[in-house]
């Protein structure tokens, strides 16, 4: 009988697979991808709308919630899903990669980090016991464990160290939680190390968490080796448990994480790149500022039935970017975000058709991902301004 925290795997085909996870704010199908809404928001967008798109979870984080507008706060307007107006799942991160993106500001012990805040430069604490007990106070569906996240090039012994370290925190974490109305999820760290990550994999897999996360990539490693690595995980975890890959949401990369066995995935790239004026179509990315766009009278993707393709054309888009009307953002994190729901949908449904190779065959056959050299310098750019501005 499945409780409101389960996982169902219900059908694999190819790698991939295609499940349920029942939360105690309903069920969501996977594969499915989280929008981010980092400090309890989907920017630009209204709950509402996030729902119209179809989308049944979305993840916030507990260290932005934290320095604003506090836990404590949220917690008396009675738990975030009620704070920001959302009645689907919610899973809530811990804070650990922010804290990893910050290193400047940090110094991690084995007792936790003290970090300063990147608002207001004050110094606070953080264990994996507050860990838990903010998460619990904010109420999520899903709570991670906090973890030490290393960078792409430190030595093996510095990721060894990290390794270990998240080890002893997951454990704390899991001593710690109070409420089992929650769904603990562990973080296999690791790096680029393969037998890392499987010491990593073995030894939290034995810990019997209700998910495992794969953390720590997508930091600027070579786009093989973190598939190389997603593809040994599939092996080495439990079948019958989520796996979620963490901060990875380019519809390339979510076809080929499907195609490993991930279930979960979550990135702040489909909206950002969006508010930049890049557009999810089948072809790959447009930039929808470009003067070709500026007469098409027809949508940006003909076929989406998504509110900004069955409404605009995408030179009335052009139009609005070129005008930086605040109307464009939201149109096109509308689409953006429509278009990776689909394309759950759809990896979705080859896997119970038995047809996922097929479909990832066609999806390659079209699609052309954006240089990975140019992907990695947007993504530096976008860390610099987060971190200035507290995203």
């Amino acid at each position: 009988m499945l409780n409101q925290n389960d996982f169902r795997l219900i059908k694999t085909c190819a790698g991939a697979r295609a499940g349920e996870l029942i939360t105690p704010h309903g069920l969501v199908p996977t594969p499915v991808f989280l929008p981010v809404g980092s400090q309890g928001a989907i920017k630009t967008l209204t709950p509402e709308e996030v729902k119209d798109i179809g989308i049944k979870m979305v993840l916030a984080n507990t260290y932005h919630l934290y320095l604003r507008p506090g836990i404590e706060v949220v917690a008396k307007m009675g738990g975030l899903h009620k704070f920001m107006a959302w009645d689907g799942a919610i899973l809530t991160d811990s804070g650990g990669y922010q804290l990893f993106s910050l290193a400047p500001l940090c110094k991690v012990s084995d007792d936790g980090v003290t970090f300063r805040s990147h608002i207001d430069g004050s110094e606070h604490f953080l264990t994996p016991e507050l860990a838990m007990q903010y998460q619990e106070a904010l109420g999520a569906d899903i709570i991670m464990v906090l973890d030490e996240c290393s960078a792409y090039g430190d030595s093996l012994e510095k990721v060894q160290r990290a390794m270990l370290r998240t080890h002893q925190w997951a454990e704390r974490c899991q001593k710690a939680q109070k409420r089992h109305d929650q769904a603990l999820y562990a973080i296999i760290q690791g790096g680029v190390f393969p037998q890392l990550r499987r010491q990593s994999a073995e030894y939290l897999t034995s810990l019997d968490f209700a998910g495992y996360a794969i953390g720590g990539l997508s930091v600027g490693e070579p786009k093989k080796v973190t598939l190389a690595t997603v593809e040994e995980m599939a092996s080495l975890l439990p079948e019958n448990k989520p796996r979620y890959l963490m901060g990875v949401g380019s519809p390339e990369d979510i076809v080929e994480g499907v195609a490993r066995g991930i279930d979960i995935f979550d990135s702040a790239l489909p909206t950002r790149v969006a508010r930049n004026g890049a557009l999810f179509t089948w072809q790959g990315r447009r930039n929808i500022k470009n003067a070709a766009f500026s007469r098409m009278d027809q949508p940006i993707v003909p076929d989406c039935d998504c509110y900004t393709c069955r409404t605009f054309s995408a030179a009335y888009l052009h139009h609005l970017f070129k005008g930086e009307e605040l109307l464009a953002y939201r149109l096109a994190t509308i689409h953006n975000l429509s278009f990776i729901h689909h394309l759950m949908g759809k990896s979705r449904s080859a896997v119970l058709n038995g047809t996922f190779s097929t479909f990832k065959d066609n999806f390659w056959a079209s699609y052309q991902p954006t240089d990975e050299q140019t992907r990695f310098n947007q993504k530096q750019k976008w860390l610099k301004s987060r971190n200035r501005n507290g995203w």
